[in-house]
C-alpha cells in the first residue's frame, strides 16, 4: 500500500503517447506501436500497485483522436475489444477494479457492452482503482456536466448558486475519484491535450523523452521519486 510518509501520490494519471513514432523507429507499422503500448498497459498496472500507487487513469483515447485514419482508429478499437474481453480475469486476479470515464455512446454497441460488463465484474474489488479514458476529452467532461446542471436549473431542481466546485467535481465523468497527484506524459510533449484540465489544476507534471512502449517499473519509480521532491502547497505558502 502507499507509505504516505515517503510522499508515494495516491493517484498517478499518464498521457500514453509515443506508440507511432515507437514503431516508426522499428520500420513497422503504427498499429504495431499500439498493441506494444497494451502490452506496457498491462504490466504497469501491477507495477503502479507494487510501488504504492492507489489510483491510476490512463488517457488511451481522445475525443480528438478520431480524427486519425480510418485504418489505425479501426486498428486501435480492434486492440481495445481484446484488451475489454481479457481485462476481467486479470483484473480479478490482482483485485483490481477497472472504470471507463468519457463520451461512450459514439463507441459501437458491443465495445459499450465489453466496458460494461467489465465495471461490474470488478466492482467489488479493493486493490488498484484503474480508470481508462476512451473517447474522453476534458472540455467534453466540463460541457456535460454543465449542460445536466443548466437542465436540472431550467426545470427548478437547482438554483446557480449550488453549482460549486465541489458540485462540478461531483458531477464530472471522475466523481468519486481524487484528482491526480502526478500527471506523467511520456514521448517528451509538453502539454496535457485536453485531459482532465479540472482535476488535474494542482498536479505536479512529469515530462519524460520514453516512449510508451518502453516506459517501464523503473521509469514510474523515477517519476514518482521526483514527485518526492515536489514541494506542493496549493496555492498557499509554508511557514
Amino acid at each position: 500500500m502507499a507509505d504516505e510518509e515517503r510522499g508515494i501520490p495516491q493517484h498517478v494519471a499518464i498521457i500514453l503517447d509515443g506508440n507511432g513514432r515507437w514503431a516508426k523507429q522499428k520500420h513497422m507499422p503504427r498499429t504495431f506501436g499500439h498493441r506494444a503500448g497494451a502490452k506496457t498497459l498491462e504490466t504497469i498496472c501491477d507495477d503502479a500497485w507494487e510501488l504504492g500507487v492507489k489510483y491510476l487513469t490512463v488517457y488511451a483515447f481522445s475525443t480528438e483522436n478520431w480524427k486519425r485514419s480510418v485504418e489505425e482508429v479501426t486498428a486501435i478499437m480492434s486492440i481495445l475489444r481484446n484488451y475489454l474481453e481479457t481485462s476481467i480475469a486479470r483484473a480479478n486476479k490482482n483485485n483490481m477494479r477497472v472504470r471507463v470515464i468519457g463520451e461512450r455512446h459514439r463507441l459501437d454497441p458491443d465495445i459499450q457492452v465489453a466496458i460494461t460488463n467489465l465495471e461490474e465484474a470488478t466492482k467489488d474489488n479493493t486493490g488498484l482503482q484503474f480508470n481508462i479514458a476512451l473517447n474522453y476529452g476534458g472540455r467534453d467532461d466540463i460541457v456535460r456536466a454543465m449542460q445536466k446542471a443548466a437542465g436540472l436549473v431550467a426545470e427548478g431542481k437547482l438554483s446557480p448558486e449550488d453549482i460549486t466546485e465541489e458540485y462540478i467535481s461531483n458531477h464530472l465523468d471522475t466523481a468519486g475519484i481524487p484528482d491526480p497527484d502526478l500527471l506523467i506524459r511520456t514521448s517528451g510533449e509538453i502539454r496535457i491535450s485536453n485531459f482532465m484540465p479540472w482535476q488535474v489544476s494542482y498536479s505536479e507534471f512529469y515530462f519524460t523523452d520514453t516512449l510508451w512502449p518502453d516506459f517501464n517499473k523503473e521509469e514510474l519509480a523515477k517519476a514518482l521519486s521526483w514527485y518526492q521532491t515536489r514541494d506542493r502547497r496549493f496555492g498557499g505558502v509554508k511557514q
